[in-house]
């Protein structure tokens, strides 16, 4: 079977890797290159923390444990790190952490109170400030390094017989004998399947197909798409695992380096017009980071990087087929990183042998038909304690 994939973000190159080990002919398109979109600028924290909703939250369970059986299989360095994450709230936040603590205890996820002591150790080098009034532990969470997980991703897929191109589909045909999709300059390529993993450019390229996918398309100042991240490259920390606080939160990256996220930021954040290294938001972002450092004195030197969400409208995984005699396969998720080794091996199945695998039942793009916009929309801005 000939499968095109079209974008090579962390979804379309999982699941191109299953589909290479399967034995299928997979090629994957992206327009300018693997792991360039929304993934380059993903927090990265792997978790089933905040999904409320059952299906997504079994989903996201999944794709945690996924995650723990495919860094056995992947080349390359260790690009999964199983640190678990610590949530630290303050009295504003006490109620909120407490009452999803419960939740997820009911729910048998691990989670759990520790003492401030406690969480010094768990998370490394950090200062936790006075104002903390309650921490919790998530020691089942963790977090990637989206680029070598990408990287990986692709090298076993290509190893195993994948092809993956430069091109910028223009045209999707979906026929009864096959599909094609039609790139930038005329070229053709045809399959027997389209897997359509276009992160935040879903909806216009389902579009030309006809395809209905709702998405949150709005990307100016603020809006819910919108993510900022900054990169500490100085100084060196000794961070253990994911930190989410009131103000501010982390994750480890390569050589000592952190992840750096305030949430409370975005809603000042314009992607037309970044902002500045030594503006406020990059003040504030710094002074936030220095308060949790051992040697607060010590200024950091972060870099900044805008990023845009890949956001279903309804906040939801959409995965399936857009008809039952369509050929092509709708998938995007916010969950992205979580998600990836879990919706890479079911979807690979469902394409390669008809069979409906019952994790995806409640994530169709069939859902959409004949509903209103106003009808699917919820609100997913991140802005408290626990968001993403």
């Amino acid at each position: 079977m000939k499968v095109i994939i079209i974008g090579a973000g962390v979804l379309g190159v999982s699941v191109a890797r299953q589909l290479a080990v399967a034995g299928e002919d997979v090629l994957l398109l992206d327009r300018s290159g693997a792991g360039t979109g929304t993934t380059a600028t993903t927090f990265a924290w792997i978790n089933s923390s905040r999904k409320p909703d059952p299906d997504y939250h079994r989903l996201n369970l999944a794709g945690m444990e996924e995650h723990a059986r495919l860094a056995e299989q992947l080349p390359g360095a260790p690009s999964y790190f199983p640190s678990g994450a610590l949530q630290w709230a303050d009295a504003a936040n006490e109620r909120r952490l407490a009452d999803n603590v419960e939740r997820l205890q009911a729910l048998d996820y691990p989670a759990h109170r520790v003492t401030p002591d406690e969480a010094t150790r768990i998370a490394g080098d950090l200062r936790i400030p006075a104002t903390i009034t309650s921490i919790a532990h998530f020691p089942s969470e963790g977090y990637v390094l989206p680029a070598l997980f990408v990287g990986n991703l692709l090298a076993d897929a290509e190893q195993h017989g994948a092809t993956c191109a430069i091109g910028e589909v223009m045209a999707i045909d979906d026929r009864p004998d096959g599909v094609s999709v039609t790139l930038a300059g005329g070229e053709v390529r045809r399959g027997d399947r389209v897997v359509l993993a276009a992160g935040r450019w879903t909806e216009r390229l389902a579009a030309r197909a006809g395809i209905d996918v709702p998405m949150v398309t709005d990307v100016g100042r603020g809006a819910q798409t919108v993510g900022l991240l900054g990169y500490a490259r100085s100084p060196e920390l000794d961070l253990r695992c994911v930190i989410h606080s009131p103000g501010l939160n982390l994750r480890p990256a390569a050589g000592g380096q952190a992840v750096l996220q305030a949430l409370d930021l975005n809603a000042d954040v314009d992607p037309e017009d970044p902002p500045s290294a030594d503006g406020d938001i990059a003040n504030t972002l710094a002074r936030r980071f220095s308060a949790l450092l051992p040697d607060p004195g010590r200024a950091p030197e972060i870099d900044l990087r805008v990023g845009l969400r890949s956001l279903p409208a309804d906040g939801h995984t959409v995965a399936g087929y857009a008809s039952a005699q369509s050929r092509v396969y709708c998938l995007v998720s916010h969950s992205g990183v979580t998600l990836a080794p879990i919706l890479g091996r079911l979807v690979a199945t469902e394409i390669t042998t008809d069979q409906e695998q019952d994790l995806l039942r409640a994530f169709r793009p069939t859902r959409f038909t004949g509903a209103g916009r106003s009808d699917i929309e919820a609100d997913q801005h991140a802005t408290a304690l626990g968001d993403q």
